[in-house]
């Protein structure tokens, strides 16, 4: 079977109203796809993933591949970078497998935009010279992350979809030896009009006030008072209203 669909895992990058992250990529790629986000001749797809309500993995790139078989070009949306926990790597194999050609366009990962935005330096001259990005949360049946180990590694560490775990998170560090008085933040909503920033102690992770969607940042490097993000509100935002949608609960 000749297969020329083009299928494209793209980084909006961490995503904020205004759209100021928007990619030069990725508004390049805007002007043609028969679906995609912001064309007006586009049809838009909701599988977006969040606690309680995500779509299955196996059904996106499922539908990346149907779609990539039937259109021109289609264009998948990611709000991070789409090979640092976003299930890229898995959808680009599928769509390998059936033959569809794919190209990624790189963006930002929320591991690092989310501590910029917060004004904190993922890595610091005198304080540390390494980060380590880790994910909380593991598929039944994986291996579960040795917080032990990386207790010691000596950087500062970047927890994604971590905020279910935090008990799990501050009891294997501790354990592994990294001071109970390691300061901490947890930066919820990163980029966003209402992002928020919670700070403390690595003991006091489990019951800081905070909630998901948020990345977990430890390190000494969350108290250096750097410059933080302000959203940029004179940034015309993209008017997705008005678009078709649709519902791919199967």
């Amino acid at each position: 079977m000749s297969v020329s669909g083009w299928a494209v895992p793209v980084s909006a990058s961490p995503w904020q109203p205004g759209g100021a992250f928007l990619g030069v990529g990725l508004l390049a790629m805007f002007s043609a796809p028969d679906a995609a986000l912001a064309n007006p001749a586009a049809e838009l797809i909701d599988v977006g993933k969040r606690p309680g309500r995500s779509t299955p993995q196996d059904m996106i790139s499922a539908l990346l591949v149907e779609l990539g078989r039937v259109h021109e070009c289609v264009v998948r949306l990611k709000g991070g970078h789409p090979y640092v926990f976003g299930r890229g790597g898995e959808e680009a194999l599928a769509l390998a497998e059936a033959g569809v050609a794919c190209e990624v366009v790189p963006g930002v990962s929320s591991a690092f935009a989310a501590a910029a935005a917060a004004g904190i330096p993922v890595t610091h001259r005198g304080v540390t010279p390494a980060v380590t990005v880790v994910t909380g949360h593991r598929m039944d049946g994986q291996t579960v992350v040795d917080w032990a180990a990386l207790a010691c590694a000596g950087s500062t560490l970047v927890v994604l979809m971590g905020m279910a775990e935090r008990v799990t998170i501050a009891d294997g560090l501790i354990a592994g030896g990294l001071s109970p008085e390691v300061p901490v933040a947890i930066v919820e909503r990163a980029t966003r009009a209402d992002q928020r920033v919670v700070k403390g102690r690595l003991a006091d992770l489990p019951t800081l006030p905070a909630s998901a969607p948020a990345a977990i940042i430890i390190g000494e490097v969350t108290q250096i008072p750097a410059a933080a993000y302000r959203v940029a509100r004179e940034v015309a935002p993209i008017d997705v209203t008005g678009l078709p949608r649709l519902n791919v609960s199967r």
